[in-house]
């Protein structure tokens, strides 16, 4: 019994982007901004005092936990 795949499973994963191209580390330091546009909220008062504490807290890390 063969276990290749059928051509239609393996064309589902035509132009998917490689798991080693989508970490990412910043060459600069991680701002509140970019940790709140990250989470895909906008940028408020509110948000910004949460992205300040979770940047204290765990530091560029915090970008890391939200991106792969």
């Amino acid at each position: 019994m063969s276990t290749a795949q059928p051509d239609e499973s393996r064309a589902s994963f035509e132009g998917v982007t490689p798991d080693g191209k989508l970490h990412t580390r910043p060459d600069t330091e991680v701002t509140p901004e970019d940790l709140i546009l990250a989470t895909g909220r906008d940028v408020t008062p509110d948000t910004l005092k949460w992205a300040e504490r979770k940047l204290a807290a765990e530091g560029p890390a915090a970008m890391e936990k939200l991106l792969p």
